[in-house]
């Protein structure tokens, strides 16, 4: 018993989780508390008029072959088995030496834009007139995690922002009942450098992506948290427990933690009610399943996650990254087609390309598409020769890549950049990850060199020192 009879018996903490079975009482406390609720929406407003409210990130893990997928080189098939000679040096993360390799798929033309796509992407082909494609990438480094790292913070050291964090920073939140930035992994395993590619870094840590456990039947662990409690006992202690919370804050004015965790707990509360509802897709049509390759074993899961993105932004959520491969290691799930390319790419393939390809109509014929960039990325290339002689697969390239954008602020149908006859290095308006970032931002609205935080003495970026808007991409 306290001396002070002011004082509660009964520590805050301690009273939370046995009076009202933790988060499941919170839950009842800031519905019973909406005059004065702890969380806000964040009302930052961006630098200009923005041409995106929203962001789909699908970023494929392992390094997908530009020369294999999106980048047609008949030079190649002319020089197919001949050594590269004096057209750079080896980039390769191993350094096995080879000859050149024509690529092993067919490669078409398509749409009104006539853009060249290999037959490993039938679904993605037909909506090429709505895709922005860059030809023309170039990344900093050869080795998976770094390069992981730089695509989604732009530093190729862990430890900084990612982008999805940046925007939750600089832009706040659209919804009160769902996180802003989600992160869908690959259910077979997480990409290279793991968790700390969503990370918010030096950022306040309230940026930081939420991930949903994909392939589980409860996407948020331990948010279900059922209680025995009659509800009019809940509600007169819940009552008693805003009480005491708000006597708290006024008597603590300078204590900004106790705010921060009230605000992460009414979050959480408000996710109990509105996670299972978006997470239930039984409710979508047939059809709309069927887009999404969820009739196909293949492409069952990525397809759920492609359509849970859809969902979680129509209700608000500003940034969804979804993540096509993972477990990096033996055996690769991912796009890293070292020993044997075209059955490495065909495997993940089937995994991703219908269900891209339908969430990019979907998006478009629910009028979304005017108003979410979609982007499509992964962290390098693919040499075009050989990862040694006589081989089949090809090695890391850094010097080269593709990538595509889509929605809101970008061109359609449309081609940027262009590389050397076998698609080694670029010749022609090159895009490092820093101008990709700059280009990303400017179509959020945001001025990429006055987004900044001031971290160890530096004003720190998303883009560091770097980065220009593309503008040839904008619409």
């Amino acid at each position: 018993m306290h001396d002070d009879p002011s004082r509660p018996v009964m520590p805050r903490r301690h009273f939370l989780w046995t009076t009202a079975s933790g988060i499941g009482g919170v839950a009842l406390a800031c519905l019973t508390q909406r005059d004065t609720p702890a969380l806000q929406l964040n009302t930052s407003t961006p630098h200009f008029a923005p041409k995106a409210k929203r962001v789909i990130h699908i970023f494929c893990a392992g390094g997908v072959s530009q020369v294999d997928t999106f980048d047609y080189k008949p030079e190649l098939d002319k020089l197919d088995g001949q050594p590269m000679k004096d057209r750079g040096e080896n980039k390769g993360f191993f350094g096995q030496p080879g000859n050149l390799m024509k690529s092993v798929y067919p490669f078409r033309q398509h749409g009104k834009s006539g853009k060249w796509v290999s037959d490993v992407f039938p679904h993605l082909a037909k909506r090429v007139d709505d895709l922005c494609f860059i030809n023309s990438m170039v990344a900093k480094s050869n080795n998976h995690t770094p390069a992981t790292f730089q695509m989604n913070s732009g530093y190729t050291m862990n430890g900084f922002p990612c982008l999805g964090a940046w925007l939750n920073y600089g832009l706040g939140t659209m919804n009160e009942n769902l996180p802003s930035f989600v992160v869908l992994p690959d259910s077979r395993g997480l990409p290279a450098g793991g968790s700390i590619n969503w990370t918010a870094g030096f950022l306040p840590a309230n940026h930081q992506g939420v991930a949903f456990r994909t392939g589980f039947s409860e996407p948020i662990a331990d948010l279900n948290t059922p209680s025995e409690i009659p509800a009019h006992t809940r509600s007169r202690g819940m009552n008693f427990l805003a009480k005491i919370n708000q006597d708290f804050v006024k008597n603590h004015q300078g204590d900004s933690a106790f705010g921060a965790r009230l605000r992460s707990y009414e979050l959480a509360a408000r996710m109990q009610m509105s996670v299972p509802e978006a997470t239930n897709i039984s409710g979508e049509t047939a059809t709309t399943q069927s887009l999404y390759g969820l009739d196909d074993e293949r492409s069952k899961a990525f397809g759920k996650n492609c359509l849970l993105a859809r969902r979680l932004v129509e209700k608000g959520v500003r940034f969804v990254q979804i993540l096509n491969g993972g477990a990096f290691g033996s055996p690769r799930i991912n796009w890293d087609g070292h020993e044997n390319l075209k059955e490495n790419h065909d495997a993940q393939a089937a995994t991703m390309d219908k269900p891209v390809a339908g969430l990019i109509q979907d998006l478009k014929q629910r009028g979304l598409l005017d108003d979410t960039l979609v982007i499509w990325s992964t962290e390098f290339g693919r040499c075009p020769v050989t990862q040694g002689l006589g081989a089949k697969g090809r090695d890391h390239h850094p010097d080269a890549f593709t990538c595509f954008l889509a929605g809101a602020g970008v061109k359609k149908g449309f081609s940027y950049g262009q590389t050397d006859d076998v698609g080694y290095s670029v010749k022609e308006n090159p895009v490092s990850i820093y101008d990709l970032h700059a280009t990303i931002l400017h179509v959020l609205g945001i001025d990429h060199e006055k987004l900044t935080f001031y971290h160890n003495g530096v004003k720190r970026r998303l883009t560091d020192v770097h980065g220009e808007v593309v503008q040839d991409l904008l619409a």
